[in-house]
């Protein structure tokens, strides 16, 4: 029997081979719902980082044009949209047309978990970030302390809010929180003991904050030291000296010094003396008090205290003047006190009164000089 004519593949053979590979299944999903999910993965991810860049070249256009703080907020949100956060996103708006095995799934949903609290926590910063910011240009001009104060809460704020996001984390993994906690605080306590000079300071700054005797930008002296505060750190404050260097101090020592503010001085008291010569006249001398509270209350911003015949010294009647000078500047009380110097030399010149100055009298007695032998 001869055989029949030998037919070719036709197309439909080809379609059955395709069908048949688009149904095979990859961690329980077929090729189809792989290539949808690629799909959708991708168009989201685009979509983000098309969004991203829009959003942040608007709205910081915006914020610069009008002064917005809701649109320089929100610009800089979206700027600190991460590439792992849009990643995540879009692998899971890709796996919504999958149908995924126990395991995969839970992998995906841990990462995309993870992704999104560490997002959160982003955001968080710069939320906590511009608060801070835009509450110190606000007030820091009447209240200096607002720098110093509002950045340890800032502190605060991120240690709190970065705990937080570690927890939660944590906890979506399947850990134990709770004894994790527990553990933690007994291993604190050892480390509390170890390191308690260190959270001596950190505690230190703290109360330095929040009670503050002194913020940045005072002068102020610490036993033999002086200098302007420059910075308020969680271990140190640094102060630059008159001379230039920087002075380190431990926040702890600084606490438990006795320290002198200058910058809240509201008046400067001043005290000075001088001595006229013993062969002064007794009308001149009773005069010299009233003549020191004349120049005194001359000057301005000036009040005039007292002036008295303090003592009889080696070589001089001396006098004590006291008076307050009301602009706490050192320049204004130096000027003053230069003004009143010129002053007295030129009224006591014009009564005759003579400053004194260290001078010693010989009375040489000479007798009989003895005979010749």
């Amino acid at each position: 029997m001869a055989a029949g004519p030998r037919l070719r593949p036709g197309p439909w053979k080809m379609g059955v081979a395709t069908m048949g590979l688009l149904e095979l299944k990859y961690y329980g999903s077929d090729l189809r719902a792989w290539a949808i999910a690629a799909a959708a993965a991708v168009a989201t991810a685009t979509a983000l980082f098309l969004l991203r860049g829009l959003a942040g070249r608007v709205l910081s256009g915006r914020a610069e044009r009008t002064g917005s703080e809701a649109a320089r907020l929100f610009a800089d949100a979206a700027m600190r949209l991460r590439f792992y956060f849009i990643l995540a996103v879009a692998a899971y708006a890709g796996s919504q047309a999958l149908t995924l095995q126990k395991t995969p799934s839970r992998v995906l949903g841990a990462a995309v978990a993870i992704a999104v609290l560490i997002q959160i926590g982003v955001w968080g910063n710069g939320l906590i970030a511009f608060l801070i910011a835009a509450y110190v240009s606000r007030t820091v001009e009447q209240d200096p302390a607002a720098a110093t104060t509002m950045s340890a809460f800032g502190f605060v704020g991120r240690l709190v809010l970065w705990t937080i996001v570690v927890l939660v984390g944590l906890a979506s993994l399947g850990v134990n929180v709770t004894a994790l906690i527990a553990g933690l605080g007994v291993g604190g306590i050892a480390v509390a003991l170890a390191l308690q000079n260190v959270l001596g300071d950190l505690f230190a700054s703290f109360s330095i904050v929040i009670d503050k005797p002194f913020v940045i930008g005072d002068f102020i002296v610490v036993g033999e030291f002086a200098g302007t505060v420059e910075h308020i750190g969680l271990k140190t404050t640094r102060l630059r000296s008159l001379s230039g260097e920087q002075l380190v101090f431990s926040n702890g020592d600084l606490l438990g010094s006795r320290v002198r503010n200058y910058k809240r001085m509201t008046e400067r008291r001043a005290l000075f003396g001088f001595g006229v010569t013993y062969d002064t006249p007794l009308d001149n001398l009773s005069a010299i008090p009233g003549i020191v509270r004349e120049i005194v209350e001359s000057r301005e911003m000036v009040r005039f205290d007292r002036a008295h015949f303090k003592a009889y010294g080696d070589y001089a009647l001396l006098f004590e003047v006291v008076y307050y000078v009301t602009d706490p500047s050192y320049n204004v009380y130096m000027d003053t006190q230069q003004a009143i110097n010129l002053e007295l030399l030129s009224r006591f010149s014009e009564h005759g009164i003579r400053f004194a100055y260290p001078t010693r009298t010989l009375y040489v007695e000479r007798g009989d000089a003895p005979a010749s032998p």
